[in-house]
C-alpha cells in the first residue's frame, strides 16, 4: 500500500501518541502498548514498497520517537531543562536510527526475516542502552508493565526485556494481519493461524503469569524495617538548611517510628547533605550527633544516604579532582552509609549515574566536557563509581543498595542478588521534579526489581513516594507525595535466586549477537555491488 505524505506524518503522530499514553502514568493504558507500532511499521513498509529514500524512515521514526520522549518524560524540564533537551533529542534520535537499523537490514536481507530483524535489533539497543555512555533505559518498552506486575511475572526469567520482546512480536504480528486483511484484502477464515498465533502470544504469558502471581508463596522470613521520609525540599532547603537540623528531623522520625524489633531504619539519598571526607567521619559533629541517637535504637542499623569524597595521592579515575594549592586529588561520590549496632560503618558508592548531573558522557575523552555539568545542588560533575556491584550486610541480613537511578537497571540488581543479597533497599530523590509523573514511573520501577529477583523492596524517597514492595511486586505500604513520614513494616528475606538473578540479560546478549550478525550480512550485502563493480 502506498501512503501519501500527510498520512504517513499522521501515522507516525499517532505512534508516539500510542507509546505516551500506554506509559505509565502519562495515560496507563498499558494494553495500547501492543498496537503502538503498528502504525509505524505500515508507513516503513510503504516506503520500502514505494522505493522512496531510507531517510524517510529515519524522519518518521524521530517524529514517532520525540513525541514518545517529551510526552512519557516531560517532567525532567522541572529538574533542568538544558538537561531535557539533551534526553528529548539525543535519545530520540538513538531511537529512530535503531528503527533505521531495522529497515536497512529487512531491505538488504528480504521481508521474510523482518520480524527477527524488528525484535532482535531493537531488543539489542535496548540491551544496549543499559550499558554505555549515554545510558538512559527509562523508555525500554518492558517497562510499561510496571503498573499491572500481576501480568508480567514471568521477568523472574526474562526481565524487562522479555517485556519489550513480547511488545515487539505482538505489534509486528497486528501489523502482519493488518496488512493482510485490510489492504490485500484477504479473508479473516484464511488468516486465521496469523490470527490463532497473534491470540496466544498475546494471552499465554498474560495466563500463565496470573497463575504464577496466584500461586506464588513468598518465602517467610519477616524482618521488621523503618523507612524515613523527611520532605525536605531538594531546590530549596536540602543544600541550603543547616546540616544538623536535617539530621535532627530524621533522628526525630526514627524515634517515633521504630520499635525494639526493628532491624534496619532506611534514609533517602543524599540525607546527609553535606560533603565530608569518609576516611575523617568520626571527626565531624553531624556523626557524632548520629551516633548519640543512635544508642536508642537498640538492635537497628542506619541505612542511608550521603554526600562523600576520598583522598588519593595519585589520580584514582575519570572523576578524580587535581587539589588546588598541594598535591593529590580528591573524588567525589553519591554514596550510602550503613551504620550498623556494632558500631561500624560501611561506604558503598552510586555506580549508575545521573547524565548531565553526576556523569558527563565521553568525558574521559573529552575532559572540557566536565564545564557543561548541570548544577543541582550538592556535587556537581563526574563522580566516583563502584567498579562492580556490591551487596551491603548488618547483623541480620545482606541486602542490595540501589541509590535512585540504580533502581531502573534490573542486570545490575541481579547481580547483586546473586553476591547474597536477601532484600532490597531504594534510596532515593525524586523531588526534583515536582508533582509529576517522574517520581511515580520511578517507584512503580522498583515492583518490577522485585519480581525478577523475588526480593521484597523497600524504597525511602525524600518526598516520596516511599512504601514497601512484596515479592509480587504488589505495594504493600506507601506514603504520599511532599509529606513528612514514616513507614513501619515487615520485609520477607529470601536467599533462593531467580533464573534472571542468575543469569541477567541474557536475551538482550543472544539479540546482540543475532542483530550485529544481520546487520554485518546486510552490509556485505549493500557493499556487493561497489565490489564488484571494482573489480
Amino acid at each position: 500500500m502506498i501512503i501519501n505524505k500527510r498520512n504517513r506524518y499522521l501515522l507516525s503522530i499517532l505512534s508516539g501518541l500510542l507509546m505516551t499514553i500506554s506509559f505509565p502514568f502519562t495515560g496507563s493504558l498499558t494494553f495500547l502498548i501492543f498496537f503502538s507500532w503498528i502504525p509505524l511499521l505500515i508507513l516503513e513498509d510503504s516506503i520500502t514498497i514505494s522505493r522512496y529514500r531510507s531517510g524517510k524512515v529515519f524522519i518518521h521514526g524521530y517524529i514517532t520517537f520525540f513525541i514518545y520522549n517529551i510526552g512519557t518524560t516531560w517532567w525532567i524540564w522541572n529538574a533542568s531543562e538544558g538537561g531535557a533537551i539533551m534526553a528529548f533529542v539525543l535519545n530520540s534520535l538513538l531511537m529512530a536510527l535503531a528503527f533505521q537499523f531495522f529497515h536497512f537490514t529487512k531491505k538488504k536481507i528480504g521481508s521474510n526475516y523482518s520480524i527477527l530483524c524488528f525484535i532482535t535489533i531493537w531488543t539489542a539497543f535496548e540491551y544496549l542502552h543499559f550499558r554505555w555512555e549515554l545510558s538512559w533505559p527509562w523508555l525500554s518498552f518492558g517497562n510499561h508493565f510496571s503498573i499491572i506486575p500481576s501480568v508480567v511475572q514471568w521477568y523472574s526469567l526474562t526481565g524487562v526485556l522479555g517485556g519489550t520482546i513480547w511488545v515487539l512480536a505482538i505489534n509486528f504480528l497486528g501489523f502482519q494481519l493488518f496488512k493482510s486483511i485490510f489492504i490485500k484484502k484477504t479473508s479473516w477464515k484464511i488468516e486465521w493461524k496469523k490470527l490463532s498465533g497473534f491470540a496466544m502470544i498475546l494471552f499465554t504469558p498474560i495466563i500463565i503469569s496470573l497463575i504464577q502471581y496466584d500461586t506464588y508463596e513468598e518465602a517467610k522470613k519477616p524482618i521488621e524495617v523503618a523507612v524515613l521520609q523527611p520532605n525536605i525540599d531538594p531546590i530549596h532547603d536540602k543544600f541550603a538548611q543547616p546540616l544538623d537540623i536535617q539530621i535532627k528531623r530524621l533522628c526525630n522520625l526514627a524515634d517515633k517510628t521504630i520499635t525494639k524489633n526493628t532491624a534496619i531504619i532506611i534514609a533517602p539519598e543524599t540525607a546527609i547533605s553535606q560533603g565530608f571526607y569518609e576516611e575523617d567521619m568520626a571527626l565531624y559533629p553531624f556523626y557524632k550527633y548520629l551516633k548519640k541517637r543512635k544508642e536508642n535504637w537498640e538492635k537497628a542499623s542506619f541505612f542511608t544516604g550521603a554526600s562523600t569524597a576520598r583522598f588519593f595521592e595519585k589520580r584514582h579515575s575519570r572523576a578524580s579532582i587535581k587539589l588546588e594549592g598541594g598535591p593529590g586529588f580528591i573524588e567525589s561520590y553519591n554514596s550510602s552509609l550503613l551504620m550498623k549496632s556494632d558500631g561500624t560503618h560501611e561506604f558503598l558508592h552510586k555506580s549508575k549515574l545521573v547524565l548531565g548531573v553526576e556523569k558527563m558522557p565521553f568525558s574521559n575523552w573529552f575532559p572540557f566536557l566536565e564545564e557543561l555539568s548541570i548544577q543541582n545542588g550538592g556535587t556537581s560533575g563526574t563522580l566516583g563509581v563502584e567498579k562492580e556491584a556490591k551487596v551491603l550486610q548488618n547483623e541480620e541480613l545482606t541486602f542490595a543498595p540501589l541509590i535512585c537511578y540504580e533502581s531502573i537497571y534490573g542486570d545490575f540488581c541481579a547481580d547483586q542478588c546473586r553476591k547474597g543479597a536477601e532484600a532490597i533497599f531504594v534510596i532515593t530523590n525524586d523531588g526534583w521534579w515536582g508533582d509529576t509523573p517522574g517520581y511515580k514511573q520511578h517507584m512503580s520501577f522498583s515492583r518490577l526489581r522485585a519480581i525478577e529477583n523475588r526480593r521484597a523492596l523497600a524504597r525511602s524517597a525524600n518526598t516520596g513516594i516511599s512504601c514497601i514492595i512484596n515479592q509480587r511486586g504488589d505495594v504493600v505500604q506507601q506514603t504520599s507525595w511532599w509529606q513528612e513520614t514514616a513507614l513501619l513494616g515487615k520485609v520477607n528475606l529470601n536467599k533462593e535466586t531467580t533464573f534472571y538473578s542468575r543469569r541477567g540479560d541474557i536475551l538482550g546478549k543472544l539479540a546482540l549477537y543475532v542483530a550485529l550478525t544481520l546487520i554485518c550480512f546486510s552490509l556485505y550485502q549493500w557493499s556487493k555491488p561497489y565490489f564488484s563493480k571494482n573489480s
